[in-house]
């Protein structure tokens, strides 16, 4: 199974190459181009074992700039129907699943590249857990919250 990361296309026209920077709470600022965080994103991925990438179904994996407004700190959501829960009228044209990965909040609260490669390790491994029908109550049991 292959998996892509796709670009959303703004209101305004197609997302720029440029780079972006977000102040962290220490003042600082830390930047990293859209491409090279899209890159962290596949790369993490690609760490997913090939026995459960193999069973992920109708899943599509965005990367957007900003979290919704109601929860502008929000590194990654979810959305659709976890594998646990379809029956056997959720193939009957269904729109895939969506894990959307969020990247100036997680720019925001890392210091450096490795920061920002580990957070969005842990952050695809979440919302990909929740794919398969994992809470965040046990996510956080398992260390992964």
């Amino acid at each position: 199974m292959s998996i892509r990361v796709y670009r959303r296309i703004s209101k305004v026209g197609l997302v720029g190459r440029s780079v972006e920077a977000v102040s962290r709470q220490d003042g600082g600022v830390f930047e990293m181009a859209r491409d090279e965080f899209e890159e962290a994103v596949r790369d993490a991925l690609d760490q997913i074992p090939p026995e459960l990438a193999r069973v992920m179904d109708n899943v599509v994996v965005l990367v957007e700039d900003q979290a919704p407004p109601d929860d502008p700190e929000l590194l990654g959501l979810y959305e659709g129907i976890p594998l646990t829960e379809r029956t056997s009228f959720y193939a009957a044209g269904s729109l895939p699943d969506r894990i959307t990965i969020y990247r100036l909040p997680t720019l925001a609260i890392c210091e450096e590249r490795d920061d920002v490669v580990e957070e969005v390790a842990i952050t695809v491994v979440h919302e990909i857990a929740h794919h398969f029908g994992i809470d965040d109550d046990r996510l956080h049991e398992l260390g992964w919250g």
